[in-house]
């Protein structure tokens, strides 16, 4: 049984080295890739001032923030949380860094040391989309993921949001393992006996085999005679 925590933070600027302070911490779980329904959300004061193109982004004003608890306070609720979970995160390394500057201000292990494991979503989507904008919004658009009332930046929301491009970039089997002791549902189609079908085989014409052809030699072409498939295609008698 896998446990996941889909995470996020807000902060007041962008270097945690120069005093930034992160000002919202959000969490949503995850069960076997299954919202669950629990998340841990708090706003914190973190003693200072936003930047202000910080601000533009989140919209969390010192006065707001104010009464909010410090993160010393909310350590160990939030420590508690993300125990022993899988956590995932958009842009991984500026989070962690952050995390790791409030843990550190209170002598605290790393963010790393509490958890097994750290999946970079943005890491995620660069490999499945090279060259293409990888942010939240323009992820959301790619996997038709409705954010219209994402006006400004908020670590809960956010997270919610990266929950379901998380489960749109890793749609599919988790494991080619089948489990077959595993409980049938209760609405599961009736198995069927695969010896009872007499499955057709149909061969190529020669007209849809020259095509083919035609296919592998321009890709040989293309590939400089480095193409994988024409050797094996080269082997096969044509119909």
């Amino acid at each position: 049984m896998t446990r996941q925590i889909v995470l996020d933070t807000e902060t007041t600027g962008l270097n945690p080295g120069s005093g930034d302070r992160i000002i919202e911490v959000a969490g949503i779980e995850l069960l076997n890739r299954r919202l669950t329904g629990k998340h841990y959300h708090s706003y914190l004061n973190p003693g200072r001032a936003s930047h202000p193109d910080a601000l533009k982004v989140h919209g969390l004003t010192e006065e707001f923030l104010a009464d909010k608890p410090r993160f010393e306070q909310i350590a160990g609720e939030f420590l508690e949380f993300v125990d022993g979970a899988e956590i995932i995160i958009h842009n991984a390394p500026f989070d962690r860094a952050f995390l790791d500057m409030e843990l550190e201000r209170i002598e605290r292990p790393p963010f790393h040391a509490h958890v097994p494991l750290i999946i970079d979503t943005l890491v995620m989507a660069k490999q499945q989309f090279p060259g293409k904008f990888n942010n939240l919004d323009a992820l959301c658009r790619r996997f038709g993921i409705d954010n219209a009332h994402r006006t400004l930046h908020g670590a809960l929301l956010d997270a919610e949001l990266l929950a379901e491009v998380y489960l749109a970039l890793t749609r599919g089997q988790d494991s080619l393992v089948i489990d077959l002791d595993a409980p049938r549902p209760r609405d599961a189609a009736p198995a069927q006996r695969l010896d009872r079908f007499d499955l057709p085989v149909v061969a190529p014409t020669a007209e849809e085999h020259a095509a083919h052809q035609a296919i592998l030699e321009a890709l040989d072409k293309a590939s400089g005679g480095k193409s994988v498939w024409r050797p094996a295609a080269a082997e096969r008698p044509a119909p």
